[in-house]
């Protein structure tokens, strides 16, 4: 009798042990995920892993490109993303950074350029509206636009600078209303080329034949294809005083492949694509 109370209570320790340590993707009595947790994709690569509690999850949870490559860190709280959030380019280097609350960024953000740089760098109100100071920049680093936002639309003076820091424009907004009086157009840097800008996109006609042929001067309004200074397409849609509202916006890395392409709709982001 003494030998086997010495077996069943050693059976039981090591039962215990066991439970402790062996705590990858584990449900309870109830069924509900619990605990640690690794998702493989089909392949059986791993495709995030992160925390349950009661089938929510919760705490950082980071997502993987086929390669192995860390491809997102989003926090959850009770199976919402809630708090800070990043995701990756899959050479490892951040693409977007910021507070992602439900489905929206709120506070700071930041957008980088696959090189690291910012590209640019946005305040959200708590609604997920831009609001506050709004920065875009050149891939060089420079500072391509400045300006105040209101719960999303353009508020008080507008600047823009070319690609050595030299202010190009200046134009105020009311509302999100351009104030066409206000438009200041400045002498772009001198060089062989007839260099146009206007808000986030810069033009260059070299030898000043027009690269938009088909669509004509831009105007800020109608239907607009606007190209950058490698001669690919931006964004292309309708617009309303300088503002794309319906169509879509094109994102290159340093090697001219397309990225990412933001799909517009009524002057708001309603689709993110990401190319792989």
């Amino acid at each position: 009798m003494n030998y086997l109370s010495i077996l069943v209570g050693i059976l039981m320790i090591s039962v215990n042990s066991y439970g402790q340590t062996d705590t990858i993707n584990k449900v309870d009595a109830n069924n509900l995920k619990q605990g640690y947790w690794v998702v493989n994709d089909e392949n059986g690569k791993k495709a995030e892993e992160g925390k349950y509690s009661d089938n929510l999850k919760i705490g950082i949870w980071k997502g993987y490109y086929a390669d192995g490559a860390i491809k997102q860190e989003i926090t959850f709280v009770g199976n919402k993303p809630d708090g800070y959030a990043k995701f990756y380019y899959q050479t490892g280097i951040i693409s977007e950074e910021g507070i992602w609350k439900g489905n929206k960024w709120v506070g700071e953000y930041k957008y980088n350029f696959p090189n690291g740089k910012p590209s640019y760098e946005w305040k959200y109100s708590e609604q997920g509206k831009r609001t506050g100071v709004q920065k875009y920049y050149h891939e060089n680093g420079k500072i391509m636009i400045e300006g105040e936002w209101n719960e999303g639309k353009e508020s008080g003076p507008i600047k823009e600078y070319d690609e050595n820091g030299k202010l190009v424009a200046e134009k105020t907004f009311n509302n999100g209303q351009l104030d066409e009086a206000s438009v200041k157009i400045f002498t772009p840097s001198t060089n062989n080329t007839n260099q146009v800008q206007e808000n986030n996109n810069v033009i260059i006609n070299e030898n000043k034949t027009p690269v938009n042929n088909n669509v004509g001067l831009f105007t800020g309004n109608g239907f607009n294809v606007t190209y950058t200074k490698d001669r690919k397409k931006e964004r292309e849609g309708e617009w309303k005083d300088g503002k794309l509202i319906d169509g879509k916006r094109y994102y290159y890395d340093e090697t001219g492949k397309l990225t990412k392409t933001s799909v517009y709709k009524n002057g708001n982001i309603v689709n993110i694509i990401y190319n792989d």
